[in-house]
């Protein structure tokens, strides 16, 4: 499986990355987590100890790597550069491992607009390409609000892309956007997934103006989550009843895509 998740700044993608990971890795899979949102907190979302997450260096700030890879200095605009590097050695070499899930950080292109074609770009890009083209363990991007880290060529080769929204306008406006983003660049399968639902009115209203898309299910407003965040602990750990709501999504997710064995069927 390769999973793209999305969605407005704040509404907790990355809170349902962690947890689709740690189902994985409960499952026995080769989890492979990707954080491809600047904000980059996928590492304590995940609960790993604050001396590991430290010690991983996002790949848009390894300036030698960069320009070993590509030919060129990073910030550069124009000029020439590879446009298909070598990236098959960056996963091992510069991720971390906590609790049977490898994790990744991309960071982030500074300057020129996240359409920028730089050498630190194409980098970022002939990984990711190579993450959903070239690996086979289960992957899993955790990703700002956009499609930035996606290309045609790529777009196919995710399994199931994410829109996590929460109860409101703002968020499910933002979900449209990302769904014509994303359907731009023939992304195959899309899906709505609501988190910090209160009650049944949160989830009819989500429903109701659903951008055109499948709801997979529904994450809880939870109080242990907020706690796990205030902990630095994972929400996996902390948190049983989102915990099942996730392997619930998981399951319709699996099921949707064909594979039903997995997460214990549907």
């Amino acid at each position: 499986m390769k999973i793209a998740i999305t969605g407005k700044g704040g509404v907790g993608k990355t809170t349902l990355s962690s947890l689709l990971a740690h189902l994985y890795a409960q499952q026995g899979r080769q989890v492979l987590a990707i954080d491809a949102d600047p904000a980059g907190n996928l590492a304590t979302a995940l609960g790993f100890p604050s001396e590991l997450a430290e010690s991983i260096t996002p790949i848009a700030e390894m300036n030698d790597l960069i320009y070993e890879r590509t030919g060129a200095q990073p910030g550069q605009i124009g000029g020439w550069f590879r446009l298909n590097p070598r990236v098959d050695d960056i996963p091992e070499r510069f991720s971390a491992e906590h609790r049977g899930v490898r994790l990744l950080q991309l960071g982030t292109v500074k300057g020129g607009g996240s359409g920028c074609m730089c050498p630190e770009s194409a980098l970022l890009r002939a990984l990711v390409t190579h993450l959903l083209i070239g690996r086979r363990e289960v992957v899993i991007l955790d990703m700002e609000a956009g499609v930035e880290h996606l290309g045609r060529g790529t777009a196919s080769a995710v399994d199931a892309f994410l829109i996590v929204v929460e109860p409101g306008k703002r968020s499910l406006d933002t979900a449209r956007t990302i769904r014509d983003l994303a359907r731009e660049i023939h992304v195959p399968r899309l899906y709505l997934v609501g988190n910090k639902v209160r009650n049944e009115s949160d989830r009819q209203f989500i429903e109701a103006h659903s951008p055109d898309l499948p709801v997979l299910g529904f994450l809880s407003q939870s109080t242990e989550a907020i706690e796990a965040d205030l902990r630095g602990q994972a929400a996996f750990d902390l948190a049983p009843a989102l915990v099942e709501e996730a392997r619930d999504i998981l399951a319709r997710l699996e099921h949707s895509v064909g594979i039903t064995e997995a997460a214990g069927g549907f």
